[in-house]
């Protein structure tokens, strides 16, 4: 693949805030709020985990320790994007994030407790469809 010049495009995410676009790819931190988003990200995951989330780490790909696993979800685009979302709007405003990939099933998972948390609905397009996050549920009912 390489020889041929075959690659994959990253994975990223979109939300527009203030009528401007931010896009963020995983593990970013050249964001301007890099700092505040970094910071509500621990903020969504400890209090999920109050509720009862547990990373998904069947999700990580690659072949590295268990800890370093729960380090590569939480740096996923989505996550990122939910994360600005929150610090950069008012309470009740709804957030809208696109992404070019499918969600995986732990990012959609922690997506929805921070819907609960927040008391936002959350609304991500991804590849396949619209997940409606609202009250600690999807639309999809966890199936997609």
């Amino acid at each position: 693949m390489k020889r041929k010049g075959v690659g994959k495009d990253p994975g990223w995410s979109c939300i527009a805030v203030n009528e401007k676009m931010h896009s963020f790819v995983a593990g970013d931190q050249t964001h301007d709020f890099s700092r505040a988003i970094c910071s509500k990200l621990d903020e969504i995951i400890a209090g999920a985990r109050q509720l009862g989330y547990m990373p998904e780490t069947e999700w990580v790909l690659h072949n590295i320790e268990e800890e370093e696993k729960e380090d590569a979800l939480g740096n996923h685009s989505e996550k990122l994007a939910l994360a600005f979302g929150l610090v950069s709007t008012d309470p009740g405003v709804t957030i809208r994030i696109v992404k070019n990939l499918r969600v995986c099933g732990d990012c959609h998972s922690l997506i929805k407790y921070a819907s609960k948390m927040s008391q936002r609905e959350i609304i991500l397009r991804d590849i396949k469809r619209f997940h409606h996050f609202r009250d600690g549920k999807c639309t999809c009912q966890d199936y997609w």
